[in-house]
């Protein structure tokens, strides 16, 4: 029998189209392009509907069928130490970027900025006591109603690990969750078709908010950030990546191109979560170490923010006239990276955790956070970019030391060998874990 067509691939040259036609509308009829913003708002609302759902799902999937929970811990620990250094790594390339680029040093604050600055305040991320307690759910329910990721990674942990100690008599609920993982998959292959029109109204939204004459004088910081996190990403995780797990960072960038795509119209990470939890086991990593890996790291692992975060900081202190000194950065920016931690997905978060961490340590600079009012939705893209790579990165690496990933299956997955399956998003053959440490060598292609 003939394979399916993959008609996917229409989709997104109309994604592409979508966003020329947005940037073409936000110029020729600003106004209008505004009020197209629901369109964009509520496309990434669907998606974020599935989310829950599918790290639940995934998660419990991936520890209930480990026999060994230890080695659930080994994995979790692993990735958070390797969250831990990166973002470490990241803010102190953003520190040195920023100090040699010294962006803001020829602007100049206005009460109209000013203003803008106290508005991002009074949404700034909340201490670290209330983050740690915010993981914990009211109900055992309303993690899945909220749509908190970290409150959905705890509860399904639990699941997780109970099933796991019920041996036997746990496997039908495996088996249901199994096909309700499907299920909720094939709901998102759906929401999928709607992208270009998400697209068309959150590109044009932007453009006809912002123009062009709102980013000549921001172009420094702007370019700089986005320099920046192209390096971070192809020369840092890069070579990381080559050394660790033997793997080219471009072709892994390929094979995650729809992602990168989709990400850079809703300028939102999280819109690609999904895709991305389906695209990692499809390439051979365990269903464990993806199901640990990538949602804690959308809330832990935040490269791209952490560059802007430090950059952003610097900017607004030499554009008030009154710079960090080396020790008040560090102070100022670890805090930060603490308190951005669950933002990762959320557009425009990073604005308020900036203004957050200013007010909490040099209120006096708060008011300079609406100098980049008008280029934040800009940055936010690479931000988006940067974490996501990142997370993928951390995947394969985590995957690679855990010695959880197939690596003929990559190799074949990366070649265009073995297609991923865009009807359904989800792949039959992906490796589970099971009582041993050994990964098969070798495993039936997908069929498409």
């Amino acid at each position: 029998m003939a394979a399916r067509r993959d008609r996917t691939h229409y989709l997104y040259l109309a994604v592409i189209a979508a966003v020329v036609l947005g940037i073409a509308v936000g110029f020729a009829a600003p106004g209008v392009a505004v009020e197209l913003k629901p369109l964009g708002t509520g496309f990434v609302n669907l998606i974020k509907m599935m989310i829950s759902p599918i790290i639940f799902c995934t998660i419990v999937l991936g520890v209930g069928s480990v026999r060994k929970a230890a080695k659930v811990g080994a994995v979790g620990g692993l990735a958070l130490g390797y969250f831990m250094v990166m973002s470490t790594v990241a803010l102190a390339i953003g520190l040195v970027v920023g100090n040699l680029l010294e962006p803001g040093a020829s602007l100049r604050l206005t009460d109209e900025v000013a203003a803008a600055g106290e508005k991002q305040a009074s949404g700034a991320s909340e201490g670290t006591v209330d983050f740690l307690l915010g993981i914990i759910p009211k109900t055992l329910v309303s993690a899945f109603t909220e749509g908190e990721v970290l409150q959905t990674l705890l509860v399904a942990l639990l699941a997780g690990f109970a099933l796991q100690a019920m041996g036997r008599a746990g496997e039908p609920v495996l088996r249901g969750i199994g096909h309700i993982q499907r299920l909720v998959f094939r709901i998102l292959a759906m929401i999928m078709w709607a992208a270009p029109v998400g697209a068309f109204g959150a590109i044009a939204a932007v453009v006809g908010e912002t123009g062009v004459d709102a980013l000549k004088s921001l172009a420094v910081i702007m370019v700089g950030f986005y320099l920046t996190c192209a390096v971070f990403v192809f020369v840092v995780l890069g070579a990381l990546l080559r050394v660790v797990a033997g793997v080219n960072i471009l072709t892994l960038l390929k094979y995650l191109g729809r992602e990168f795509l989709l990400i850079l119209s809703t300028s939102s990470s999280e819109s690609a979560l999904p895709r991305l939890i389906a695209k990692m086991e499809h390439l051979g990593v365990s269903k464990p170490v993806v199901g640990i890996t990538v949602p804690t790291g959308y809330s832990f692992n935040l490269d791209g923010t952490a560059i802007y975060l430090t950059m952003a900081s610097l900017f607004v202190a030499e554009a008030m006239g009154n710079p960090l000194s080396v020790g008040e950065q560090i102070s100022l920016l670890v805090f930060m990276i603490i308190a951005s931690k669950g933002a990762a997905g959320v557009t425009g978060a990073g604005l308020a955790t900036l203004a957050g961490g200013l007010q909490s340590h040099r209120p006096e600079l708060v008011d300079g956070v609406g100098l980049i009012v008008g280029i934040d939705r800009f940055m936010s893209e690479a931000r988006a970019l940067t974490n996501f790579a990142g997370n993928a990165v951390a995947t394969v690496l985590v995957g690679t030391w855990t010695k959880e990933i197939d690596k003929a299956r990559v190799a074949e997955v990366l070649a265009g060998r073995v297609p991923f399956d865009e009807q359904t998003l989800v792949d039959d053959h992906a490796p589970a874990a099971d009582d041993t440490d050994e990964v098969p060598e070798s495993r039936e292609p997908v069929k498409v």
